[in-house]
């Protein structure tokens, strides 16, 4: 089949078609694909492809579109037990308010997030927003985005830094080394970026960074100095990994630690594609609630 248009939906023969990509270019006989659902960008001879329609529905796309929509309502759920006890303990406290308890306001943790990919960065700011986490979002290529993060840190003053795109594996990696930075194709640039991000706050409760793509070197990436990271066991990661562990860690009080267990057993790709340290939230609550200005009968006392 001939793909010579780019943005068509392919799946690799050699792979069994379990992921589907789109063609980001095409060079004589091979091309660079992007896959549509996990953090994964590879080249395969043309040979090799299969266009298709519409995303594979293979059993590791299906579980993961199951597991996604199971991780969405779990942040749902989160945030109505989160609101109903932040509502009860203040009723409990404050008992001068009215029946209909005490109005408080959130502040929840604010997110930068980089994205090396900008369809991955359009379904990350979307989701932040159905979730209701504030979020500025860019699309800087992995390789400017120490530079990026330099620029951006002083001026968004962020909690949470989520810096992701693709990464993976090389095949040309020499002798098998995972431990060397050599093997992979972003891990580096996602390491100096980590690195400026900690410069900028070394408190890792003040600033908490997510790194990482699919098959990224987790302990460099950590050691670097993230909260959060991929790829323990160099898996595939879904796209919405990072966003799921961000909103997370916006949405839990900083009274409290992050559940790390179950922040990484509710990800898409689980403990094998995500680990972290023990972190505390960014959430904050004020009181009293924001009231509309134009309703306020207010004598003034000023000249």
């Amino acid at each position: 089949m001939d793909l010579t248009n780019l943005g068509d939906l392919v799946v690799r023969k050699s792979y069994g078609g379990d992921v589907t990509f789109r063609v980001e270019s095409l060079t004589r006989g091979s091309a660079v694909i992007k896959g549509t659902e996990f953090r994964l960008l590879a080249d395969a001879p043309i040979a090799d492809l299969v266009k298709v329609d519409r995303p594979a529905q293979s059993e590791k796309s299906k579980r993961a579109r199951i597991k996604a929509t199971e991780s969405l309502q779990r942040l749902q759920q989160d945030r109505k037990v989160l609101e109903e006890r932040n509502q009860a303990e203040l009723m409990q406290e404050l008992h001068s308010y009215s029946v209909g308890g005490p109005a408080y306001f959130e502040v929840p943790g604010k997110v930068l997030h980089l994205d090396g990919d900008p369809a991955y960065l359009r379904k990350s700011l979307d989701l932040y927003e159905r979730l209701r986490v504030p979020a500025d979002g860019y699309y800087v290529q992995e390789a400017a985005m120490a530079d990026a993060l330099r620029q951006l840190l002083p001026r968004v003053r962020p909690d949470i830094v989520v810096i992701t795109g693709h990464d993976g594996v090389l095949k040309s990696m020499i002798h098998h080394d995972l431990y060397s930075l050599n093997s992979y194709k972003n891990s580096r640039n996602f390491v100096e970026a980590i690195q400026v991000a900690r410069q900028y706050e070394r408190d890792f409760d003040a600033l908490t960074i997510v790194a990482g793509a699919c098959q990224s070197h987790f302990e460099a990436l950590l050691q670097a100095g993230a909260n959060f990271a991929s790829s323990p066991a160099r898996i595939l990661i879904h796209a919405l990994d990072p966003v799921y562990i961000a909103a997370k860690a916006s949405f839990t009080p900083i009274r409290s630690t992050i559940h790390i267990t179950d922040v990484l057993n509710h990800t898409i790709s689980g403990i094998q594609g995500v680990g972290g340290i023990e972190t505390r939230g960014s959430y904050r609550i004020g009181l009293p609630r924001f009231r509309d200005l134009s309703k306020l009968n207010v004598v003034p006392s000023a000249n």
